[in-house]
C-alpha cells in the first residue's frame, strides 16, 4: 500500500506532464508544417528544373550544370519576390499612395533653351549697353518672356579691374542690381590682349550654366534680330557638332608696329595666312561643341584674336564648319540677322 504522503504527491506531477505533452504537439506541427513547406517547394523547383533539362537537351544540350541550376532557382527566387513587390504597388495606389518619383515623371519636360548669346562688353560701354537693351535685348520682364517664349537667353559678359573693387567694378554690380542681365567673369581680369581669353571663358560659363541646343557670342556693337536668327538655327538643330559664322581667312601679320600683330604668326605657315574661321561679329557653336571648350578650357590655345582663336579649336574637330552670310555684321540688309554699328 502507498503511504499518504505518497498520495498527496500524484497531483503536482500530473500538471507539468500536460504542459510537455502541449508544447511537443505544437513543436511536431510547426516542423511538419516547415517540413511541408520545404517540401512542396523543392518540388515546385525540381519541376521547373525537368521544364528546363527538357527545354535544353530539346536543343541539343545533354544537361545543366550545377552552376545553371543554382542560377534557375535564383531566378525563381527572383521573380517571387518581384510579384510580391508589384501586387504591394498595386494595392497602394488603390489606397491613393502615388510615389514621388511618379510625380516627377509625369512632370511636363522643361524645353531646353535655343540659343544663349553672350554680349562681349567692356568698361565705359554704358551708352552701348542701354542701347542693345532698347533695340534688341529688352529688359526686366521682356527679357524673361524673351526667354520662356522664345528660348533665347541674352547676357552682358565682362571681368573685373585689374584693381578689383575699384569704380569700374563697383559701376558694373550697380547696373547689374538694376538689369540683373550680366554674366559676371570673376576670375578674369579685363584687358584688350585677354578679350580671346575672355571669349573661351564665356563659352565655358555659358555651357556649365544652361543646357542649350547652341550658344553664340557677339560683340558690344552688334544689333541682333533674334526672330531671323531663331529661324537659321532651327535648321541646323540635327547637326552635332556645328560651328556657323561669316567665314574669312586673311593675312597674318608679323609686324609688332601693325594694329593686327599676331605674336605667334610662324605657326602659320610661310603663306601668313590664317586658317579658315568665323568672323567675331558674331559665332555661333553647338552644344557639343560648348562642351568641347568647357572640358578642355586650360589647354585650349588662344591667339592675337579672338576669331581666329575659336576657329583654332574646331579645326582638327569632326566638325560641320556652316559659312553663313547673314552672320556677315558689315550692313544690314534684308534677311539679314546682325549689324555692325
Amino acid at each position: 500500500m502507498l503511504s499518504k504522503g505518497s498520495n498527496n504527491g500524484l497531483p503536482g506531477m500530473a500538471f507539468p506532464s500536460r504542459i510537455s505533452t502541449l508544447m511537443l504537439s505544437m513543436f511536431a506541427t510547426f516542423a511538419a508544417l516547415y517540413v511541408a513547406g520545404r517540401l512542396w517547394q523543392d518540388a515546385e523547383n525540381r519541376v521547373y528544373l525537368v521544364k528546363e533539362l527538357d527545354r535544353i537537351t530539346g536543343q541539343g544540350k545533354s544537361a545543366i550544370s550545377v552552376d545553371d541550376t543554382l542560377k534557375i532557382i535564383a531566378c525563381r527566387e527572383q521573380q517571387k519576390k518581384l510579384s510580391a513587390l508589384e501586387m504591394e504597388l498595386v494595392a497602394a495606389r488603390q489606397e491613393g499612395f502615388v510615389s514621388e518619383h511618379s510625380q516627377e515623371t509625369k512632370r511636363t519636360p522643361k524645353k531646353r533653351p535655343l540659343v544663349v548669346i553672350g554680349i562681349l562688353t567692356k568698361f565705359g560701354r554704358k551708352n552701348n549697353r542701354d542701347a542693345i537693351r532698347k533695340a534688341w535685348m529688352a529688359t526686366g520682364a521682356a527679357l524673361k518672356k524673351m526667354e520662356d517664349q522664345k528660348g533665347v537667353i541674352v547676357r552682358f559678359v565682362i571681368g573685373r579691374s585689374a584693381n578689383q573693387g575699384d569704380s569700374l567694378d563697383r559701376g558694373i554690380d550697380n547696373e547689374n542690381k538694376q538689369t540683373n542681365d550680366f554674366i559676371i567673369l570673376e576670375n578674369h581680369v579685363e584687358a584688350p590682349a585677354e578679350f580671346p581669353k575672355k571669349t573661351k571663358l564665356f563659352f565655358a560659363h555659358a555651357a556649365s550654366n544652361w543646357d542649350a541646343e547652341f550658344y553664340a557670342k557677339v560683340n558690344d556693337d552688334v544689333y541682333v534680330n533674334i526672330d531671323a536668327l531663331g529661324n537659321t538655327l532651327a535648321a541646323h538643330l540635327d547637326k552635332p557638332r556645328v560651328y556657323i559664322g561669316c567665314m574669312k581667312s586673311g593675312e597674318v601679320f608679323s609686324e609688332q608696329s601693325h594694329k593686327w600683330y599676331e605674336p605667334e604668326w610662324w605657326k602659320f605657315g610661310d603663306g601668313k595666312t590664317y586658317l579658315r574661321h568665323a568672323s567675331g561679329e558674331m559665332i555661333v557653336i553647338s552644344q557639343a561643341l560648348a562642351k568641347f571648350i568647357l572640358i578642355n578650357r586650360s589647354i585650349l590655345r588662344t591667339y592675337a584674336h579672338d576669331d581666329v582663336s575659336v576657329g583654332s579649336w574646331f579645326i582638327g574637330l569632326d566638325t560641320k564648319h556652316v559659312d553663313e552670310r547673314k552672320f556677315c555684321c558689315s550692313s544690314w540688309s534684308s534677311g539679314a540677322i546682325c549689324a555692325g554699328v
